[in-house]
């Protein structure tokens, strides 16, 4: 089963924050980030949220 994450996403090419639901990945250095698609215009949005 994986994590997700609901909250806010910071979208550049809107340049306005995004309520969104993503899933929640480890990176190389041990980051959990977020990663979900902006509702309005389907880019890749990212949030990191802090160590594992």
């Amino acid at each position: 089963m994986t994590d997700t994450y609901t909250g806010e996403f910071y979208c550049v090419k809107c340049k306005q924050k995004r309520e969104a639901t993503g899933e929640v990945t480890v990176n190389d250095k041990g980051t959990r980030m977020a990663k979900a698609t902006c509702p309005t215009c389907s880019t890749n949005l990212n949030r990191i949220l802090g160590k594992a």
